[in-house]
């Protein structure tokens, strides 16, 4: 059997692994008559979706408790631990609560662009879609502080989204889920290779919102056995890094909030690990393996 070899990454200062913390912020700027969409928001822990164009209240509600009661706990915890973490955001829900915004850039840490709204874009012509990465670019720029120069997309992306990325001055994009380590595509625009920062979404929130048997008990022990099995490669000489997904109206609840606590003390005050913003990571990556 032939195993494909990755290339070896030495991180800054002898890490044997790197994690990327990454906070997704989509409430406020998910589907909703409200705002122009055909229907309601189908991502809905309420398990209550009709095909009508009709707006679900109580959904709208669910999201909007992100906002008002994660935030605080998640950047408590951040803050509290020291952490640097990427935070993916849809520009419109810091247009709508720039109390956020501020407390990224109080923090010093990353904004994402995860699209000017969290809706679909894969369904965007050339046009609309480089209209929709211009107005998430500056949009991002004016509520933070710092343009983003990574992308996230709503689950999928069209043919042109890399190319206009480059164009508009992205430097990494992280709609891949192919691996460990960061890689380099050559090929979308010859000459102007662009870094491929994988998401690991096993490990992502998102699964105690799916499934409600997904305990926070199964989800941190999930994460940590994913996070030691990255250290364990590295001390073995393959360093690589891990990423994990957050959401405000997920990981924020008081029932599950203590899981993140819990995970930050297993990942933080050591010495092999280097927790670092996605742009650190592909901005090392890029200085040591140039394309």
């Amino acid at each position: 059997m032939t195993i494909l070899p990755h290339e070896r990454i030495d991180w800054p200062k002898g890490e044997n692994t790197a994690l990327s913390i990454v906070v997704n912020v989509e409430e406020g700027s998910e589907m909703t008559v409200a705002r122009g969409d055909r229907g309601m928001e189908p991502v809905d822990e309420l398990g209550i979706h009709i095909k009508s164009p009709i707006r679900n209240y109580g959904n709208e509600s669910n999201y909007l408790y992100g906002l008002k009661a994660g935030a605080p706990r998640v950047v408590g915890l951040l803050e509290k631990y020291g952490v640097m973490a990427s935070w993916t955001v849809a520009a419109m829900s810091l247009e709508r609560y720039p109390d956020l915004g501020r407390a990224i850039r109080q923090l010093g840490h990353e904004p994402v662009s995860h699209g000017y709204r969290w809706i679909h874009q894969f369904r965007m012509d050339e046009k609309t879609e480089r209209k929709f990465i211009r107005m998430a670019t500056e949009s991002i720029e004016r509520t933070t502080g710092t343009r983003p120069y990574g992308w996230l997309s709503r689950y999928l992306h069209t043919d042109n989204t890399r190319r206009l990325l480059i164009e508009a001055g992205y430097t990494y994009h992280m709609d891949d889920y192919s691996g460990d380590v960061p890689f380099w595509d050559r090929e979308t625009v010859p000459g102007t290779p662009l870094t491929i920062m994988p998401y690991q979404i096993d490990s992502n929130d998102m699964k105690m919102w799916t499934d409600p048997a997904y305990s926070p008990e199964a989800w941190l022990d999930y994460a940590r056995r994913s996070f030691d099995q990255l250290v364990k490669e590295g001390a073995e000489g393959a360093p690589k890094y891990g990423s994990l997904g957050l959401h405000l109206r997920i990981i924020g609840r008081p029932g599950r909030i203590w899981a993140f606590e819990e995970f930050l003390k297993h990942v933080t005050g050591r010495d092999d690990v280097w927790i670092a913003s996605r742009k650190q990571i592909a901005d090392h990556f890029a200085k040591v393996h140039p394309a």
